[in-house]
C-alpha cells in the first residue's frame, strides 16, 4: 500500500517506474516484432501442409520444434550464440558490446535500442498525460501494441489478427466501464472503422480493378475505434492518408522507390490513432467548430 501511495503522489517516482518497466517492455516488443510474422508463416505452412499433404522432408521447416514469443531463447541469427541475461538488458546491454555480438562480432541492428528508448519515452509520456490509475495501465497496453503492430507492418506488411482483433474487443471492454469513452461510441467505433476502409477499398478496387490496402488497415482502424470512439475516426483516416501520402513521396524521392510499390499503411493509421486517442477532446472540439463534422 505504501508503493502504491508514493506512485501516486510523488509523479516523478511514476514516471521514473514507468519508464524503466517500459524499457523491459520495448526489449519485448522487440521480440515481438520479429518472432510473430515468422509464427504465422509457420502456421500458414503447417496449414497448407495439412491440406495438400505430400511429403515435405525437403523442406527446412522442423514443425517439432517449438517457437513462440517465448522459446527458444534468443540468439544470434549469425552464429547461434544464446543470449545471456545480462547481454539483455535493455540499451545498456548494446552500449557495453558496441553493437556487435559477443561471440562472433556481427553488428546488432540499431533497431533494438531505439525501440527499447521509443517504447520508454513513449509511455512515460502517456503515464504524465492520463495520470496514476489502472487508466494509464489500459493507455499503455494500447500505446505498446500499436508500436508492435507499426514496426511489424513496416518490416513484413502484415498487421496480424491475433494483435489487432484483441485490441479491438480490449477496448470495448475497457470502455464497457467508460474508462476512455462511452459503450456506444466505442461499439461504433469499432463498426464504423472497419466498415469505412472496407468500403473505400471495395470501391477502390472497383474502379482501378487493384488492392489499395490490406485487410489488417480495417482491422486495426477498428481497434481505434474501439478506443477512441467513432468520433476520432476522420481525423485518424485524414491524418494517416496525409502522413502517408507524404512518406511515400519522399521515399520516391529520395530512395528511388517505384511508385507502383506498396507502402504500409498500418504505421500510420496507428500513429494518426495514438494522437487521436490522446489529445482526443481538443481534435473532436476542432473539428466540431471550424467543419462541423461531429
Amino acid at each position: 500500500m505504501e508503493l502504491i501511495t508514493l506512485l501516486r503522489e510523488n509523479t516523478l517516482f511514476f514516471l521514473t517506474v514507468v519508464g524503466l518497466f517500459s524499457l523491459l517492455v520495448g526489449s519485448f516488443l522487440n521480440a515481438a516484432i520479429y518472432r510473430i510474422p515468422i509464427m504465422l508463416q509457420q502456421g500458414w505452412r503447417e496449414e497448407c501442409e495439412e491440406l495438400f499433404g505430400g511429403d515435405h522432408s525437403d523442406t527446412n521447416h522442423d514443425s517439432s520444434k517449438k517457437f513462440n514469443l517465448f522459446i527458444p531463447r534468443s540468439q544470434c541469427p549469425h552464429c547461434g550464440h544464446m543470449i545471456t541475461a545480462i547481454e539483455n538488458i535493455p540499451v545498456i546491454s548494446y552500449l557495453f558490446l558496441k553493437g556487435k555480438c559477443s561471440s562472433c562480432k556481427t553488428g546488432i541492428s540499431i533497431q533494438y535500442p531505439l525501440v527499447e528508448l521509443a517504447t520508454a519515452a513513449i509511455s512515460v509520456f502517456v503515464a504524465w498525460k492520463v495520470g496514476f490509475g489502472w487508466q494509464t495501465l489500459a493507455a499503455l497496453i494500447f500505446t505498446w501494441t500499436l508500436i508492435t503492430l507499426s514496426l511489424i507492418d513496416a518490416k513484413t506488411m502484415l498487421l496480424p489478427d491475433n494483435l489487432t482483433i484483441p485490441l479491438m474487443w480490449l477496448g470495448i471492454v475497457v470502455n464497457y466501464q467508460e474508462i476512455f469513452i462511452d459503450l456506444r461510441s466505442s461499439v461504433l467505433g469499432a463498426m464504423i472503422g472497419y466498415m469505412s476502409l472496407w468500403s473505400l477499398f471495395h470501391l477502390f478496387k472497383l474502379i482501378t480493378g487493384k488492392e489499395g490496402m490490406g485487410y489488417g488497415d480495417f482491422k486495426i482502424l477498428a481497434a481505434i475505434g474501439a478506443w477512441a470512439g467513432w468520433q476520432i475516426l476522420p481525423f485518424t483516416i485524414f491524418a494517416a492518408s496525409l502522413v502517408g501520402a507524404v512518406a511515400g513521396i519522399l521515399m520516391i524521392v529520395l530512395k528511388g522507390q517505384k511508385e507502383s510499390q506498396p507502402i504500409p499503411f498500418g504505421p500510420w493509421l496507428a500513429l494518426a490513432g495514438f494522437v487521436g486517442f490522446i489529445w482526443r477532446e481538443p481534435i473532436i472540439s476542432y473539428m466540431t467548430n471550424y467543419f462541423g463534422l461531429i
